[in-house]
């Protein structure tokens, strides 16, 4: 099975840099837009079979251009939001986003106690995650689809990657930037675990749909 795990498109949180995570969340701004209006073409060489986003409105706009042009009508689950802030949410100070990024990333290098202040720990976030990617390719391969995608967030895909995925780890996704739309490609089984086959950290319609002065800290590198 090839999985797609979409970054969602830019929000004005990504622009101020602010920790938002709870649903149903802001919208996108033009840019973000944009950038969703470029996945169809930009993603016209995989043959995605079934499409999921996560309970954020974000997701569901992020995707809409990529489901309308393949006839697909998405799969909401829950497990795929975005690692809640908890006591952290809406600011945007060098201490809160730190202390954020560190418990995910302390995920990945295995401290699955490690817990968001007011928030999930590692196991309570890998269940979820786990249990949601599961049920997505499960539907895939009932369907006989060999690609599935999910449009999913920044600080999620980065931890679960960097834990389920053989070839990769806490160092690498520190290091490993996943800009707005940006796309990560694995393939797999449920049984046999994920393989990181690339890691298309800047937006996958191209340059010009990047912002480089958003401070958007779910995306840089740690």
């Amino acid at each position: 099975m090839r999985l797609l795990l979409i970054r969602h498109g830019q929000t004005p949180d990504n622009v101020e840099g602010k920790l938002g995570t709870v649903a149903p969340g802001v919208g996108l701004t033009d840019l973000g837009r944009r950038q969703a209006e470029a996945l169809p073409d930009a993603l016209a060489d995989e043959s995605i079979g079934a499409l999921a986003v996560s309970t954020l409105v974000r997701t569901h706009l992020t995707a809409a251009p990529l489901a309308e042009a393949r006839g697909l009508t998405p799969t909401v689950l829950d497990g795929l939001r975005e690692v809640r802030a908890g006591d952290l949410e809406g600011r945007s100070d060098t201490a809160a986003v730190t202390a954020y990024v560190g418990r995910v990333v302390s995920w990945a290098a295995g401290d699955l106690d490690a817990r968001v202040p007011g928030s999930e720990d590692g196991h309570e976030f890998f269940a979820r995650y786990d249990a949601a990617l599961a049920e997505l390719v499960a539907a895939g391969e009932r369907d006989g689809h060999q690609t599935v995608a999910a449009v999913s967030h920044g600080a999620a895909i980065r931890a679960w990657v960097g834990s389920r995925a053989v070839n990769a780890d806490d160092e690498f996704i520190r290091q490993h930037l996943l800009e707005n739309t940006g796309v990560v490609t694995l393939e797999g089984t449920l049984e046999r675990g994920w393989r990181l086959r690339t890691w298309q950290g800047l937006p996958v319609g191209g340059t010009e749909l990047l912002d480089l002065d958003a401070p958007d800290p779910t995306g840089e590198s740690y």
